[in-house]
């Protein structure tokens, strides 16, 4: 009976190095990059999902073993469970993550940028709506300025379950197949060091992110209980929305800052169509801790 649910353990270990996520690193300030300006930077980060840790059984390893050695497999609450893991792991893995970025002031009060995170592709403009707009070399404002700005984000990725001993037995047995597209939109405030972030800044804010989810399984050897009947497979879509909040530190000297930062999501993933019409429902908290390094590239024109 818990022959799958062990698979969903390794999935997660294994995940700790091939999933990907939405990007839940903030390490934005409200001051958006100077008119002319690039920012470039990188992250390392944690995924700590409660949703996907909660799919986890300590059979797990066993499970997948003996799901390895069967050509058929009749359907049981296991495979139940088996679904349940592999869309947590979509939906919110537990991982370390990495990111790099680049980002460009268009205007005084406007910039653009890219994040590839490993997976997902992350495109972004910020829109500051409060404090001065100049730079460590030429201030428009005194040290202790507050700053805040608003921006908009679309992140893509195509996600599967990577194929290494154990977890490679979710896609033979369900062909699973996923892809996600989110949008975040994050309200940030923050308070300079020094005129005009000089020496760094301490932010904070929300967030609200929707996400669209594609999945589907195909049952290539789960039968119907006592029949020779194989499962239809399903197509699916859903979106759900989360809010979130997070703090982070900007500390350094005009042209290189070290950035930690934490993010907190509470997330209704919401109700999941699975095979032989049953469902799973999913929701919980997600808690990324960070840290990067910042480098900034001053415009010569100023």
């Amino acid at each position: 009976m818990h022959r799958f649910s062990i698979l969903r353990y390794l999935t997660l270990l294994a995940l700790l190095a091939t999933a990907c996520t939405a990007p839940r690193t903030f390490t934005s300030s409200g001051k958006v990059t100077p008119r002319g300006e690039f920012r470039v930077g990188g992250n390392t980060a944690f995924n700590v999902a409660t949703s996907t840790l909660d799919q986890a059984g300590s059979t797990l390893k066993d499970a997948a073993s003996a799901a390895a050695r069967k050509d058929t497999v009749q359907y049981s609450a296991a495979v139940d469970r088996l679904q349940s893991a592999a869309l947590a792991y979509v939906l919110d893995p537990v991982q370390p993550t990495a990111d790099l970025y680049v980002r460009y002031g268009i205007t005084d009060r406007v910039d653009a940028g890219y994040k590839y995170a490993f997976g997902s592709h992350v495109f972004d403009a910020m829109y500051q709506f409060l404090g001065p707009t100049g730079t460590p070399e030429s201030p428009g404002g005194q040290a202790g300025a507050m700053y805040g700005s608003i921006g908009l984000q679309f992140a893509t990725q195509r996600a599967k379950l990577p194929n290494i001993p154990f977890l490679d037995n979710i896609a033979d047995v369900l062909s699973f197949r996923a892809n996600r597209n989110d949008l975040i939109v994050p309200l940030v405030f923050s308070k300079s060091f020094g005129p005009e972030e000089e020496i760094g800044a301490l932010s904070f804010g929300v967030v609200y992110t929707h996400t669209f989810v594609r999945y589907g399984f195909d049952s290539n050897k789960v039968y119907q209980i006592g029949t020779n009947n194989l499962l239809a497979g399903l197509s699916q879509k859903q979106d759900y929305g989360a809010f979130g909040g997070f703090i982070n530190a900007k500390i350094g000297y005009r042209y290189a800052y070290v950035i930690p930062a934490v993010s907190v999501f509470y997330q209704n993933y919401g109700t999941y169509q699975l095979l032989n019409n049953r469902s799973t429902t999913l929701k919980g908290v997600t808690i990324v801790p960070s840290i990067g390094l910042q480098f900034r590239i001053p415009s010569s024109r100023r």
